[in-house]
Protein backbone atom coordinates (compact mmCIF):
# COMPACT_ATOMS: atom_id res chain seq x y z
CA UNK A 1 0.00 0.00 0.00
CA UNK A 2 1.64 3.50 -1.31
CA UNK A 3 1.42 6.39 0.12
CA UNK A 4 -1.65 7.92 -1.84
CA UNK A 5 -3.87 5.04 -0.97
CA UNK A 6 -3.45 4.97 2.50
CA UNK A 7 -3.64 9.07 2.30
CA UNK A 8 -7.57 8.19 0.55
CA UNK A 9 -8.51 5.78 3.17
CA UNK A 10 -7.71 8.45 5.82
CA UNK A 11 -10.06 10.85 4.08
CA UNK A 12 -13.06 8.33 3.77
CA UNK A 13 -12.54 7.59 7.33
CA UNK A 14 -12.69 11.52 8.26
CA UNK A 15 -15.40 11.73 5.91
CA UNK A 16 -16.90 8.75 7.02
CA UNK A 17 -16.48 8.36 10.64
CA UNK A 18 -18.75 11.76 11.19
CA UNK A 19 -20.98 11.22 9.14
CA UNK A 20 -21.93 7.55 10.56
CA UNK A 21 -21.62 9.60 14.29
CA UNK A 22 -24.13 12.17 13.50
CA UNK A 23 -26.69 9.03 11.82
CA UNK A 24 -26.72 7.23 15.11
CA UNK A 25 -29.03 8.46 17.73
CA UNK A 26 -30.93 7.27 20.89
CA UNK A 27 -33.22 8.56 23.12
CA UNK A 28 -34.39 7.23 26.20
CA UNK A 29 -37.21 5.22 27.71
CA UNK A 30 -39.18 8.04 27.92
CA UNK A 31 -38.66 10.30 25.40
CA UNK A 32 -39.63 10.04 21.67
CA UNK A 33 -38.18 11.60 18.90
CA UNK A 34 -40.26 13.50 15.83
CA UNK A 35 -38.07 13.07 12.49
CA UNK A 36 -38.68 15.35 9.53
CA UNK A 37 -37.19 14.98 6.33
CA UNK A 38 -36.81 17.79 4.32
CA UNK A 39 -39.54 19.60 5.78
CA UNK A 40 -42.07 16.40 5.60
CA UNK A 41 -43.03 14.74 8.64
CA UNK A 42 -41.48 11.29 8.48
CA UNK A 43 -43.17 10.42 11.81
CA UNK A 44 -41.85 9.54 15.82
CA UNK A 45 -38.70 6.81 16.74
CA UNK A 46 -37.56 5.70 20.07
CA UNK A 47 -36.98 4.42 22.69
CA UNK A 48 -33.16 3.26 21.82
CA UNK A 49 -31.35 3.67 18.77
CA UNK A 50 -31.97 4.53 15.16
CA UNK A 51 -30.53 6.36 12.30
CA UNK A 52 -31.25 9.73 10.19
CA UNK A 53 -29.76 11.11 7.20
CA UNK A 54 -27.88 14.19 8.47
CA UNK A 55 -28.64 17.77 6.76
CA UNK A 56 -31.19 15.94 5.13
CA UNK A 57 -33.59 14.92 8.63
CA UNK A 58 -34.36 17.16 11.88
CA UNK A 59 -35.32 15.75 15.06
CA UNK A 60 -37.64 16.87 17.82
CA UNK A 61 -37.19 14.99 21.42
CA UNK A 62 -40.55 15.06 23.34
CA UNK A 63 -40.60 14.35 27.05
CA UNK A 64 -43.08 11.58 27.78
CA UNK A 65 -43.19 12.32 31.94
CA UNK A 66 -45.53 13.91 33.36
CA UNK A 67 -44.50 17.69 33.30
CA UNK A 68 -45.55 19.99 36.04
CA UNK A 69 -46.35 23.68 35.53
CA UNK A 70 -46.78 26.00 38.96
CA UNK A 71 -48.08 29.29 37.34
CA UNK A 72 -47.08 32.41 39.29
CA UNK A 73 -50.27 33.94 41.35
CA UNK A 74 -53.31 35.29 39.53
CA UNK A 75 -55.59 38.46 40.29
CA UNK A 76 -58.90 37.16 40.02
CA UNK A 77 -62.10 38.44 40.08
CA UNK A 78 -65.25 36.17 41.99
CA UNK A 79 -68.98 36.30 40.67
CA UNK A 80 -69.52 38.49 43.79
CA UNK A 81 -66.93 40.73 42.86
CA UNK A 82 -64.30 39.55 45.72
CA UNK A 83 -60.66 40.53 43.96
CA UNK A 84 -58.29 37.75 45.15
CA UNK A 85 -54.97 35.78 44.43
CA UNK A 86 -54.76 32.70 43.17
CA UNK A 87 -51.69 30.23 42.05
CA UNK A 88 -52.17 26.36 40.74
CA UNK A 89 -50.24 23.57 39.63
CA UNK A 90 -50.95 22.36 36.43
CA UNK A 91 -49.81 18.30 35.99
CA UNK A 92 -49.76 16.98 32.34
CA UNK A 93 -48.09 14.41 29.73
CA UNK A 94 -48.03 14.25 26.09
CA UNK A 95 -49.54 11.31 24.79
CA UNK A 96 -49.02 11.90 21.26
CA UNK A 97 -45.46 13.41 20.60
CA UNK A 98 -46.18 14.08 16.75
CA UNK A 99 -49.25 16.14 17.73
CA UNK A 100 -47.41 17.84 20.83
CA UNK A 101 -45.01 19.00 17.56
CA UNK A 102 -47.33 19.33 15.10
CA UNK A 103 -50.39 21.13 16.03
CA UNK A 104 -48.74 23.38 18.27
CA UNK A 105 -45.55 25.67 18.48
CA UNK A 106 -44.83 25.20 21.88
CA UNK A 107 -46.96 22.90 23.85
CA UNK A 108 -45.51 23.65 27.43
CA UNK A 109 -46.31 27.67 26.75
CA UNK A 110 -49.73 27.02 25.47
CA UNK A 111 -50.48 24.73 28.16
CA UNK A 112 -49.40 27.09 30.67
CA UNK A 113 -51.43 30.24 29.14
CA UNK A 114 -54.49 28.28 28.97
CA UNK A 115 -54.40 27.27 31.88
CA UNK A 116 -54.14 30.53 33.27
CA UNK A 117 -56.85 31.75 31.15
CA UNK A 118 -59.37 28.79 32.33
CA UNK A 119 -58.21 29.40 36.11
CA UNK A 120 -59.86 33.31 35.59
CA UNK A 121 -62.70 32.08 33.66
CA UNK A 122 -64.08 29.59 35.68
CA UNK A 123 -63.01 31.34 39.23
CA UNK A 124 -65.35 34.14 37.82
CA UNK A 125 -68.73 31.85 37.81
CA UNK A 126 -68.10 30.91 41.42
CA UNK A 127 -68.77 32.90 44.61
CA UNK A 128 -66.29 33.18 47.22
CA UNK A 129 -67.99 31.03 49.94
CA UNK A 130 -67.90 27.82 47.00
CA UNK A 131 -64.53 28.81 46.01
CA UNK A 132 -63.38 28.01 49.77
CA UNK A 133 -65.25 25.18 50.21
CA UNK A 134 -65.72 23.65 46.89
CA UNK A 135 -61.81 23.96 46.37
CA UNK A 136 -61.38 20.41 44.75
CA UNK A 137 -64.81 20.41 41.86
CA UNK A 138 -63.32 24.22 40.64
CA UNK A 139 -59.90 22.27 40.21
CA UNK A 140 -61.68 19.50 38.03
CA UNK A 141 -63.86 21.88 36.10
CA UNK A 142 -60.59 23.70 35.27
CA UNK A 143 -59.03 20.22 34.52
CA UNK A 144 -61.85 19.15 32.30
CA UNK A 145 -62.09 22.60 30.42
CA UNK A 146 -58.33 22.68 29.61
CA UNK A 147 -58.25 18.65 29.10
CA UNK A 148 -60.67 19.01 26.57
CA UNK A 149 -58.99 21.68 24.26
CA UNK A 150 -55.49 20.15 24.71
CA UNK A 151 -56.89 16.72 23.62
CA UNK A 152 -56.43 17.24 19.68
CA UNK A 153 -52.65 18.64 20.81
CA UNK A 154 -51.92 14.99 22.09
CA UNK A 155 -51.51 16.13 25.38
CA UNK A 156 -53.41 14.48 28.64
CA UNK A 157 -54.28 16.88 31.46
CA UNK A 158 -53.03 14.73 34.59
CA UNK A 159 -54.56 16.96 37.26
CA UNK A 160 -55.01 20.57 38.17
CA UNK A 161 -54.49 21.65 41.53
CA UNK A 162 -54.99 24.97 43.31
CA UNK A 163 -52.62 25.74 45.65
CA UNK A 164 -53.30 28.84 47.75
CA UNK A 165 -56.12 31.69 47.85
CA UNK A 166 -55.08 34.77 49.49
CA UNK A 167 -58.03 37.21 50.50
CA UNK A 168 -57.73 40.55 50.81
CA UNK A 169 -56.90 41.82 54.64
CA UNK A 170 -60.20 43.65 55.05
CA UNK A 171 -62.16 40.15 54.50
CA UNK A 172 -60.17 37.84 56.42
CA UNK A 173 -60.91 40.14 59.56
CA UNK A 174 -64.36 40.47 58.21
CA UNK A 175 -64.37 36.29 58.35
CA UNK A 176 -62.63 36.11 61.52
CA UNK A 177 -65.42 38.07 62.60
CA UNK A 178 -68.23 36.13 61.66
CA UNK A 179 -66.05 32.83 62.63
CA UNK A 180 -66.21 34.17 66.22
CA UNK A 181 -69.38 35.08 66.11
CA UNK A 182 -70.54 31.47 65.19
CA UNK A 183 -68.82 29.37 68.31
CA UNK A 184 -70.58 32.10 70.21
CA UNK A 185 -73.66 31.75 68.89
CA UNK A 186 -72.73 27.78 69.11
CA UNK A 187 -71.41 28.04 73.06
CA UNK A 188 -74.81 29.79 73.70
CA UNK A 189 -76.88 27.25 72.41
CA UNK A 190 -74.97 24.43 74.31
CA UNK A 191 -75.30 25.96 77.58
CA UNK A 192 -78.68 26.57 77.27
CA UNK A 193 -79.64 22.67 75.71
CA UNK A 194 -77.22 22.12 79.34
CA UNK A 195 -79.67 24.16 81.70
CA UNK A 196 -82.62 22.75 79.92
CA UNK A 197 -81.99 19.57 80.93
CA UNK A 198 -80.36 19.89 84.01
CA UNK A 199 -84.18 21.83 84.73
CA UNK A 200 -85.89 18.73 83.76
CA UNK A 201 -83.95 16.56 85.86
CA UNK A 202 -84.35 18.94 88.66
CA UNK A 203 -87.94 19.07 88.16
CA UNK A 204 -88.13 15.35 87.67
CA UNK A 205 -85.95 15.07 91.31
CA UNK A 206 -88.73 17.72 93.19
CA UNK A 207 -91.63 15.47 92.07
CA UNK A 208 -89.65 12.41 94.02
CA UNK A 209 -88.68 14.60 97.22
CA UNK A 210 -92.12 16.13 96.81
CA UNK A 211 -93.36 12.63 97.39
CA UNK A 212 -91.30 12.11 100.53
CA UNK A 213 -90.78 14.86 102.73
CA UNK A 214 -87.81 12.64 104.49
CA UNK A 215 -86.12 12.28 102.17
CA UNK A 216 -85.56 16.18 101.22
CA UNK A 217 -84.66 16.46 104.84
CA UNK A 218 -82.26 14.04 104.75
CA UNK A 219 -80.73 15.45 101.43
CA UNK A 220 -80.66 18.98 103.55
CA UNK A 221 -78.52 17.46 106.40
CA UNK A 222 -76.29 15.88 103.87
CA UNK A 223 -75.98 19.20 102.52
CA UNK A 224 -75.37 20.59 105.82
CA UNK A 225 -72.32 17.77 106.59
CA UNK A 226 -70.81 18.72 103.11
CA UNK A 227 -70.42 22.36 104.03
CA UNK A 228 -69.74 22.24 108.06
CA UNK A 229 -66.54 20.36 106.62
CA UNK A 230 -65.51 23.95 105.76
CA UNK A 231 -63.94 25.21 109.63
CA UNK A 232 -63.97 28.98 108.92
CA UNK A 233 -67.24 28.97 108.38
CA UNK A 234 -70.22 29.35 110.97
CA UNK A 235 -73.21 27.61 110.54
CA UNK A 236 -76.97 28.00 111.79
CA UNK A 237 -79.41 25.64 111.15
CA UNK A 238 -83.14 25.85 111.80
CA UNK A 239 -84.04 22.73 113.90
CA UNK A 240 -87.60 23.47 115.15
CA UNK A 241 -89.21 21.88 111.98
CA UNK A 242 -91.93 19.34 112.33
CA UNK A 243 -90.56 16.75 109.95
CA UNK A 244 -87.16 17.25 111.36
CA UNK A 245 -88.87 16.78 114.98
CA UNK A 246 -89.98 13.76 113.73
CA UNK A 247 -86.81 12.30 112.36
CA UNK A 248 -85.24 12.69 115.85
CA UNK A 249 -87.78 11.19 117.33
CA UNK A 250 -87.85 8.72 115.33
CA UNK A 251 -83.74 8.00 115.15
CA UNK A 252 -84.26 8.75 119.11
CA UNK A 253 -86.66 5.55 119.62
CA UNK A 254 -84.16 3.85 117.32
CA UNK A 255 -81.63 4.36 119.31
CA UNK A 256 -82.93 3.23 122.50
CA UNK A 257 -84.97 0.55 121.35
CA UNK A 258 -81.17 -0.64 120.66
CA UNK A 259 -79.74 -0.09 123.80
CA UNK A 260 -82.90 -1.86 125.51
CA UNK A 261 -81.82 -4.91 123.48
CA UNK A 262 -78.03 -4.51 124.29
CA UNK A 263 -79.01 -4.25 127.96
CA UNK A 264 -81.32 -7.76 127.60
CA UNK A 265 -78.95 -9.73 126.51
Amino acid sequence: MDGAQLALIIAILIIVLPFLAASIKVVREYERAVIFRLGRLKGAAGPGIFFIIPIVDKIFKVDLRINTIDFPKQNVITKDNVSILMDAVVYYRVEDPVKAIVKVANYNYAVVQLAMTTLRDVTGTVELDELLTHREEVSKRIQKIVDDITEPWGIKIVAVTIKDIVLPEELVRAISMQAQAERIRRARVIEAEGERQAASILAEAASMYANSPIAIRLRELQTLVEVAKEKNMVLIADTIRSDLSGLGFQLGAAAFSRGQQGTSK
